[in-house]
């Protein structure tokens, strides 16, 4: 089989194979693609075309908005779904380790070089060849340039003096997008790893080309300018050409091994014979090696080599808007809308033509009866002058008025369009389901729209982002090691949701906000998921004092846990305190009790002594009555002074 294969392409140098491939590829690209793919063009631009007319006699050439507000609508919503809230991207370590500052220090320098380069830019004309081709596709290139930057030096004062330039040489990595007009593949396969190889095939300037041959990235061998083809031009319409260009055609994929040892051979003849490790025991999958060839103007090869970059991958990335089955090129939003699109503009052209009769109608004249020389076109303010009556030579033609039905025809499919496309208009959803303008219409309305987005946004992360990120990550670790040192990460995309989806979240937050008490757990959550959700110029600041308010602080918890200590301290001080007033008080209405119980026994005896003393008034003294008298009164006196002392002691024991 292997000899066979060989025998087969002895003749052939490695620049006609990949040619023929090519030649081969663009034929089944024209046949089944060209021509719809350049109508989703014009119509996106509002460019009418011959091709646009549905009948002979329509005059009106215009193109409605409709899809080109679909195509712009759904490319900003995944414009914001990913770029939205900063951070695109993220990145995982494989190994596990503690410490996480090796894949910071990766992220950070990545975010860094892809503003220098203006990745964004790349990715959102991706975004907008997917809308309207339905395919976004882009070359990752890798290039040397040189970065100057001011050198300082310190002065007296200690401030900083600017003193030269100095400059380093730096790798970017760049994201080219690709026209599809541009792109070739083989047509079997759905994927670009999966196919055999493909191809970009486009006009560049002559300078371009002259440079690298300059570094030794090309062959120094003589170019003419190329002649012009429209088909791979960037814009159709372009009726000029600059014959200052030559047309390259970068091939990445696999070729016969052994035309790729010989064109490497013929490059330099002095050299020693090229060898890529090819065996006359290899079984038939070593007949194909990953290369890069190069050529220019169909036929002269500029370079060939191995596949440079360390993993073999190709520098080729590309995602469906829609995957269509078994298909490499996806569905977009042009292809969607194409019908109602193509409805709408036919109800317009034909109401403005209707409107042309009607305003400006057709006149029908007696020749006989007007001036020699006359001309019968009709313009405002003009005299006509009539031999006769003019009512009986002039008569225009009533065409009657413009049906008003043709506007609600127009709105109807105008919302055919939005329907089949996925797309919002500027005004939001105007009704729900079925002209269900309620709140549970809208909100069905747009939770279908988001599901739509959601399926374009995981084809755009999945297939282009995620492996843009890990491709450019792998040729820094190739080509720039210091700053990127080799190591095994996992890369994937921080996404978020787009406007509408986010508008729609934050209505439904706010709604469960408004049922909760601000002093439940889920309260500050919500808040904090509201503002997240908001496209707020302060948004990161505001998160922040969130979630400083909401984490424990150790001194201020400390603090509450000592305040909260001393006031259980106080508490149980008062309470002591309080049962000591009580029992002060118990004791106290003891003592006057016992008081009152004692001087209710002393009364009675005091007043049987004021009555002996009233009763013995008239005794004489000396008398025997009165010497005994005298005795019992000392005797009972004794007897209160001591149930007095009683009384006292006992108080104060008390």
């Amino acid at each position: 089989m292997l000899e066979d294969r060989e025998d087969f392409t002895r003749e052939q140098d490695l620049e006609n194979w990949v040619i023929t491939k090519c030649d081969s590829w663009r034929d089944h690209y024209e046949a089944n693609y060209a021509q719809r793919f350049e109508e989703y063009y014009r119509l996106w631009r509002g460019q009418w075309s011959i091709e646009d007319r549905t009948r002979e006699t329509e005059r009106s050439k215009i193109i409605t908005p409709a899809l080109q507000q679909a195509v712009e609508s759904s490319v900003a919503e995944l414009e914001e779904a990913t770029f939205g809230r900063g951070k695109w991207f993220d990145i995982k370590d494989d190994i596990h380790d503690q410490d996480s500052q090796d894949i910071e220090m990766l992220r950070k320098h990545l975010d860094q070089d892809f503003k220098k380069n203006k990745v964004r830019k790349g990715v959102a004309e991706c975004l907008i060849n997917a809308a309207v081709f339905g395919t976004g596709i882009a070359e990752v290139v890798l290039s040397e340039e040189k970065e100057m930057a001011p050198a300082t030096q310190p002065v007296m004062g200690g401030e900083l003096q600017a003193v030269g330039v100095t400059i380093r040489d730096r790798t970017c990595i760049k994201l080219r997008p690709v026209m599809p007009q541009n792109f070739l593949i083989d047509p079997v396969a759905t994927d670009v790893d999966s196919a055999l190889g493909c191809a970009i095939d486009e006009f560049v300037s002559s300078h371009l080309v002259e440079q690298l041959q300059e570094s030794g990235v090309y062959r120094d061998v003589d170019i003419v300018s190329a002649s012009p083809d429209f088909d791979i031009e960037p814009d159709q319409d372009l009726t000029s050409f600059d014959d200052d260009k030559v047309r390259l055609t970068k091939y990445y994929g696999l070729v016969p091994r052994h035309l790729l040892e010989k064109a490497m051979q013929d490059e330099d003849a002095e050299e020693e014979v090229v060898d890529l490790g090819s065996d006359e025991n290899e079984d038939d999958a070593s007949y194909y090696v990953e290369a890069v060839v190069i050529i220019a103007n169909g036929g002269t090869l500029l370079k060939a080599s191995e596949n440079p970059y360390m993993m073999q991958d190709r520098p080729i990335v590309a995602f469906p808007w829609d995957v269509v089955p078994s298909r490499f090129w996806g569905r977009g939003v042009c292809e969607k809308g194409y019908n109602s699109q193509k409805a709408l503009d036919t109800e317009i052209r034909a109401r403005i033509d209707a409107l042309a009769l009607t305003i400006h109608p057709m006149m029908a004249m007696d020749a006989s009866r007007m001036p020699r020389g006359a001309k019968p076109s009709i313009q405002p303010g003009k005299t006509i002058l009539t031999n006769g009556n003019p009512s009986e030579i002039l008569q225009p033609f009533n065409f009657g008025n413009v049906s008003q039905i043709t506007f609600a025809q127009a709105q109807a499919l105008q919302t055919m369009v939005q329907t089949a496309t996925g797309a919002v208009d500027s005004g939001g959803i105007s009704g729900g389901i079925n002209g269900d303008a309620t709140a549970a219409g809208i909100s069905m309305s747009l939770g279908a729209v988001i599901k739509r987005h959601k399926r374009t946004l995981i084809n755009f992360q999945e297939s282009f982002i995620i492996p843009f990120v890990t491709k450019a990550a792998w040729r820094y670790m190739q080509f720039e090691p210091e700053m990127y040192p080799v190591a095994d990460y996992k890369f994937h995309t921080s996404s978020s949701l787009g406007i509408i989806a986010r508008e729609y979240e934050v209505t439904q937050l706010v709604q469960l906000l408004q049922t909760m008490s601000p002093d439940t757990p889920m309260y500050p959550k919500l808040v904090m998921s509201i503002i997240d959700n908001m496209n707020l110029s302060n948004r990161e600041e505001l998160i922040r004092t969130l979630e400083q308010a909401n984490t424990p602080n150790p001194e201020a918890q400390q603090a509450a846990q000592q305040a909260e200590q001393a006031a259980q301290q106080a508490q149980l001080a008062f309470q002591a305190s309080q049962s000591a007033a009580l029992n002060g008080q118990a004791q106290e209405s003891a003592a006057r009790a016992q008081k009152l119980t004692v001087e209710a026994q002393v009364i009675p005896q005091e007043l049987e002594i004021d009555r002996i003393k009233a009763v013995t008034t008239n005794l004489k003294a000396g008398d025997a009555d009165d010497k005994e008298f005298q005795k019992r009164l000392e005797i009972s006196k004794q007897l209160l002074k001591e149930r007095e002392v009683a009384s006292k002691e006992g108080k104060n024991n008390g």
